[in-house]
Formats: structure tokens, sequence, C-alpha cells
């Protein structure tokens, strides 16, 4: 069975909620917690210009969120799922909780110009999920080892469908603009359920239609047996550990399209492991296996 880290909050209780939630702020309804002389307009103009050059730009606020090739090994980006949220991370790219999240946090970010990512599960369910009476028993496989979601029969689109479309509509009554989606990979693990490969292709590219049609730009998280079928699908990946697993080549048809592969490394020095990761074009860090606040992002490339 898959390790779980990727959602760690999801194994404490808190996960995407239905569209009744979109309207509150997370699960409780309240937020976490001299004259300088003017330079001349010339000079003003070209040191706003490089400093703006420096940098990707960032979507105005309720934008979809684009990612411009040019940008794609530049991205700096921070994937917090536990503790409190820090919102000074020097990251323009935020991969969070949409639950966890408040809209009061979420605004703070937009004002520093981050884009915002939500992570949600479409291809299971947690018992203690807000939403999960909605999901019929005869959609409801095997549970998965240590982390108690049930995998969901991805066959049954026009059940899953509606759940799915409240989850994202959390996400952007929060201020997200992009969706990573994860537990994208049921056929390949024991669900309960005879899933094909071309039963999960579907799926997800059903889930990346649904997102942009709400506004979303979709991520995919893992699934890295269906990477070269689904990257014209989806704007972004985000990856766990492919140097230390040795398939970090399974994402170059993202990284060759021009598209982001935001990658984190759970062990070893980022001395060792992002000569290869940043070789191939990838934004990448060391992060904790929690995915709380620290991370330590490896240098951007040349």
């Amino acid at each position: 069975m898959r390790r779980d880290p990727a959602y760690r909050l999801g194994r404490r209780g808190r996960r995407p909620a239905t569209a009744e939630l979109a309207m509150r702020d997370g699960l409780d309804g309240r937020p976490r917690r001299g004259v300088t002389p003017a330079l001349p307009a010339g000079l003003a103009l070209v040191l706003l210009t490089t400093m703006a050059a420096c940098r990707p730009d960032a979507a105005p606020p309720g934008a979809p969120t684009g990612w411009p090739a040019a940008s794609a090994r530049h991205w700096r980006w921070q994937w917090q799922l536990d503790g409190v949220l820090d919102p000074t991370v020097e990251a323009e790219v935020f991969v969070l909780d949409p639950v966890a999240t408040t809209a009061a946090q979420t605004t703070e970010l937009r004002s520093r110009n981050r884009r915002l990512i939500c992570q949600v599960y479409v291809g299971s369910v947690h018992p203690d999920d807000p939403d999960a009476s909605r999901y019929p028993a005869q959609v409801r496989g095997a549970t998965s080892t240590g982390t108690g979601r049930s995998w969901l029969d991805v066959r049954r689109w026009e059940t899953l469908r509606p759940v799915l479309a409240d989850r994202f509509r959390l996400c952007r009554g929060k201020g997200f603009a992009a969706v990573v989606i994860a537990d994208a990979d049921g056929y390949d693990k024991r669900s309960g359920f005879p899933l094909e490969f071309d039963d999960q292709l579907a799926f997800n590219r059903r889930v990346a239609a649904l997102a942009r049609s709400l506004g979303l730009s979709p991520g995919l998280l893992g699934a890295l047996a269906q990477v070269a079928a689904l990257a014209p699908d989806f704007d972004f990946a985000v990856n766990e550990e492919c140097v230390r697993l040795k398939n970090c080549a399974k994402l170059l048809p993202f990284a060759d399209a021009g598209k982001p592969v935001f990658h984190v490394e759970y062990t070893g020095a980022t001395l060792d492991f992002c000569v290869t990761s940043v070789g191939y074009g990838f934004a990448s860090m060391r992060k904790n296996r929690t995915l709380d606040a620290w991370r330590q992002p490896c240098p951007p490339p040349p």
C-alpha cells in the first residue's frame, strides 16, 4: 500500500468538504491566527522592471492560474499540510489543505502575490469526511492500511462527479486557483474493485476537465505510470521522492512540455539530490514527512 504523507491532515480528520462548507473559513468558521528622497522616474522604472523580471508573474486574485513555460524551472514552492501556516515563506507557490486553510489566510497569501493550490483527494474517502455520507456503499472499496481512507470505484463517474465538484467549489470559494488531485491511482492498488488502467485514465481526464470547468488549473500528484498519457490534460505535477526512488525520468513529459514539476525529497542532503532534480528541470526542495512549515529549497537553476 502507498504511504500517505501527501495528505497528512486527511489522516487526522481534516479533508475536503462539501459546498455547504464553502461559505465558511474552516471547520470552525474562524481564521487561525523617515521620508526617503524620490528616485528619478527613469531610474525607478528601470529598477521596477528588473525586479519584475527576477520572479515569475503571479495571477491576479480570482483568476485561473497560468504556468508560463519560461518560468517552469524557477518556481519556488511550499507544501504545508501540518502545523500553523507560515505565510512568510519565500515561495511563489503554496500547496495547502482547502479545509484547514481559512479564507483569511488565502487572502493574506494572495496579497503577497502567492499562487495557491488546494490538494483534494479524488479517488478515496475517509469516514470522517464531512461529505462521506454522499458516497454510497456500492462505490466504496477496500480501506488503505494506515490512512483509514477507502478507495472509490472511479468507474461510477455520475455518482462521484457532484461530490468532487463541490470539493472544487470549496477551493474556489477559499481563493485557490489551482488544484492537485491525490489518490488518482486506485487501479494500481488493492482497491476492492476490478479497476483497469483505462478506467483510471478516463476518470483522471474527467477530473481535470471538471477542474477546468470550475476555473481551477489541474495538477497531478503521483500516478507516475499514467504521466505520459495524462501530461497533456494537466498543467503541472507534484512528486514525492523521485530521486530516492529513481523514477524522475517518468516526469519528463511535464518538464519537456514546459510544465512545472514540484518535487520534494524527505531524506538526503539537498547538495546531493538537487543536482539530479534541477537537472531534470524540476522545482525541488527537502521537507519533513509531516509536511509542516519547514523546508529547504534547492538552489535556483542558472
